[in-house]
């Protein structure tokens, strides 16, 4: 039987904190399940489902919205794929639709390669990997993208995972962003312009609870320590689920949704890391340009604290 997200790579290991599993999608490379004991640290669905809300999928050549699909390159106007017909945008890249193969195969690892060809508004030609492994406090992820063409070519990358506490409602956890800036947006969730978040409601750097506030919202000026960014989410007794992240990764996109299946009417969540915001095809703000046969590597992944194996 063939799968609406293809084949299904499942990942085992063993940690201090007992037994992590994970289950990786050819369709999209994305995350389906994340486990630590039994205890789901993302919302999983079901292998016969598509991925509800963009759930776990990686974004690549660009991650968020491009106004009307349009950009101008080297004066020459491209004309994207409308992929959000409500709001008449290009949304998430060219591979959320793709079947990744698989090129390295082990037990608690695997890496999914996928080419982006020329094509409708996009006339360039990548190599696009990643990488997923399962360690010692939760998921690694790896994303490599090599520009194969003749041409210099813009990127950017942004991943959708979204996380839990299993046994926690997620309106429960605390969202704690270290992010000095708020993109504001207009009725298309385009950008418009970007203001400090301090004295406001965008303010998530000493937490706020799930359950209020309501975001499909992006966020820059991330704080970093040690090269890396964080998110973080802690459920009342102290466990804490968490997205780290390169500091190439300059933004991060948060997406609230009572509508995940399976949720019974719980919050759902994606803290998305992305490189670069909305519309980077048209402000430049963020965006790569790989010359021919330049290499990106970079990486980010979910992290658990204070699970125990008991």
């Amino acid at each position: 039987m063939t799968l609406p997200t293809g084949e299904q790579f499942v990942l085992e290991t063993s940690t201090a904190s007992g037994d992590l599993q994970a289950t990786i999608t050819a369709v999209a490379a994305g995350i389906r399940t994340l486990s630590i004991n039994g205890i789901d640290l993302v919302p999983a669905y079901g292998e016969d489902a598509s991925p509800p809300s963009g759930a776990g999928i990686v974004l690549v050549p660009w991650p968020n919205r491009i106004r009307d699909g349009r950009w101008n390159h080297d004066g020459v106007d491209r004309q994207l794929a409308i992929t959000e017909p409500a709001r008449n945008n290009a949304i998430h890249g060219l591979l959320r639709n793709t079947e990744y193969k698989p090129i390295a195969r082990e037990r608690d690892s695997v890496t999914l390669a996928a080419t982006i060809y020329p094509q409708l508004g996009y006339p360039f030609l990548l190599g696009t990997a990643v990488h997923y492994e399962l360690i010692a406090d939760g998921l690694e992820v790896t994303h490599y993208v090599e520009n194969l063409g003749a041409d210099a070519a813009p990127v950017a990358i942004g991943t959708h995972p979204f996380l839990k506490i299993g046994g926690v409602r997620t309106e429960d956890l605390t969202l704690r962003l270290d992010a000095a800036s708020h993109i504001e947006v207009d009725d298309r969730l385009l950008p418009t312009g970007e203001v400090p978040v301090d004295g406001t409601d965008w303010d998530f750097r000493e937490g706020r609870r799930v359950g209020d506030v309501e975001l499909d919202d992006a966020f820059g000026e991330l704080a970093s320590e040690d090269g890396q960014v964080l998110h973080t989410l802690t459920a009342p007794d102290g466990r804490r689920v968490s997205i780290w992240a390169d500091d190439e990764f300059d933004y991060v996109q948060v997406f609230t949704t009572r509508g995940f299946p399976g949720e019974e009417g719980d919050v759902a969540i994606a803290v998305e890391p992305m490189t670069a915001p909305a519309e980077a095809f048209n402000s430049g703000r963020g965006l790569r340009w790989l010359d021919p046969g330049e290499e990106w590597r970079l990486s980010w992944g979910i992290r658990f604290e204070g699970f125990s194996a008991d």
